[in-house]
């Protein structure tokens, strides 16, 4: 674990970047007190689409409707959602 004061951390960041990537953790203090930490990010899992659509679609058998909603419907409500 590196330890860098701010000042000299903003002169060699590409440099701390590298060792974040490399595994290494990168403390930056400010007048000697840790502020913040430079580490690697770890991947995030594939999802994969099919495996998404499975869910929706075992969701949607689940929820109980009062009455069918068109397509037109369904997008005019979902028009309003973002506004």
């Amino acid at each position: 674990m590196t330890s860098i004061g701010i000042y000299e951390a903003k002169s060699r960041l590409s440099e701390l970047v590298e060792q974040a990537e490399a595994g290494r953790e990168v403390i930056i203090t400010r007048r000697g007190r840790p502020v913040a930490k430079l580490v690697r990010v770890k991947p995030e899992p594939k999802i994969e689409r099919s495996a998404v659509i499975k869910e929706i679609r075992a969701f949607a058998k689940t929820i109980k409707l009062k009455r069918r909603i068109s397509l037109r419907e369904l997008r005019r409500m979902t028009a309003e959602g973002r506004d």
